[in-house]
């Protein structure tokens, strides 16, 4: 029996006077770090951690085609099609910077969502057609491929947005685009009643995901359990059983669990949702896996958890069952250790000489 996590956001990616995860109740996640081989990895981007898991691989992956493939309650894309995703994004200026935020799954509703794609496929209609399978992941369906480099969303949240424009032969098409887009987005009846209210204003999207799969991807494990339309996506190309996380089915046979609950917290620095996660994934997952690797009912257990200061590998082999000298490893220690160093002031000049 083989378990393979991918957990985004288990690192929180600052560091903070007072331990992230202190005061927290986390034994089984301790005692899996304590048995296991830890490793803190150079920082790779989550996606592609992700898609190498499938076997797919290369710098420009298309997550588009993938998460579309994966949306729950979409039509199923036509073979062959080119996708964007178009997501809905804020953008404020920060002093001399423009800067992009998105928006919490919460934070927008369906009806103004469809108003806004409806708006945009009017505006937009040589270029192919938008639609929001969410309030908001919202895609563009292409009329034909497109040569460009675009960032994803996850990369430019929170940034200044001039480092991360399109780039390539379709470039200026793409960052045309974002920019008239913009104003159609900022006029919109939807975006001023919004501001009105005092809440963010839905005034862009973010082209990002272009990108066609060249091969299928390969099943990583008997089945894959997972909530996020990307890896169900990558499961539903590779042919492979997929359904909802569940630890009692995770158990049943070699499994890839993808847990992505506290990616956006993390991302977002919400530190009360992301503890509130942690402590679910305790009870539900870190406590029953410690439970039955003790048991003998886990060969191998594999956790990797992709972060900003670099990627955690956590590796149990059956063998470490038997070795009860290694101690439980407080989460929080190991968040400590991973933390930047302080910023080292420069020493005080000395007084110059004859100097009281």
């Amino acid at each position: 029996m083989q378990i393979q996590l991918l957990i985004p956001g288990l690192l929180w990616p600052v560091a903070t006077l007072l331990g992230p995860a202190s005061g927290l109740a986390l034994e089984g996640l301790a005692t899996l770090l304590g048995r296991g081989r830890r490793e803190l990895t150079a920082f790779e981007p989550y996606d592609r951690q992700l898609a190498r898991l499938f076997g797919v691989h290369g710098d420009t992956l298309p997550m588009a085609t993938l998460r579309r493939l994966g949306e729950a309650d979409a039509p199923a894309p036509e073979p062959g099609r080119h996708w964007l995703c178009a997501d809905p994004v804020n953008l404020s200026f920060a002093r001399e910077h423009l800067l992009l935020q998105a928006f919490p799954d919460e934070e927008l509703d369906a009806a103004e969502s469809a108003e806004l794609v409806a708006e945009l496929n009017a505006i937009f209609a040589d270029l192919g057609r938008f639609e929001a399978c969410t309030p908001t992941r919202w895609y563009l369906r292409l009329h034909r491929p497109t040569a460009v480099t675009l960032y994803p969303l996850d990369d430019v949240t929170g940034r200044p947005v001039k480092h991360f424009l399109p780039e390539g032969e379709d470039a200026r098409l793409w960052q045309r685009t974002m920019n008239e887009a913009q104003i159609v987005l900022h006029n919109h009846a939807r975006s001023r009643a919004r501001e009105e209210a005092g809440r963010r204003a839905v005034n862009s999207v973010w082209l990002w995901g272009a990108g066609a799969l060249d091969a299928p991807p390969r099943a990583p494990a008997r089945q894959v359990q997972a909530s996020d339309p990307v890896s169900i996506g990558l499961a539903r190309a590779a042919g492979v059983a997929f359904g909802a996380p569940d630890p009692a089915a995770a158990l049943a046979q070699d499994t890839l669990v993808v847990l992505d609950e506290l990616r956006k917290p993390a991302q977002q620095l919400d530190l009360d949702t992301w503890r509130r996660g942690l402590e679910a994934m305790e009870r539900d997952w870190f406590g029953p896996l410690a439970e039955a690797f003790r048991a003998g009912r886990i060969d191998t257990l594999r956790l990797t958890a992709p972060g900003d200061r670099g990627t955690l590998q956590l590796e149990l082999r059956a063998g470490e069952r038997w070795k009860f000298w290694r101690k439980p490893y407080a989460f929080d220690a190991l968040l400590k250790s991973i933390a930047p160093a302080p910023m080292q002031m420069p020493d005080a000049p000395r007084p110059a000489h004859g100097a009281p």
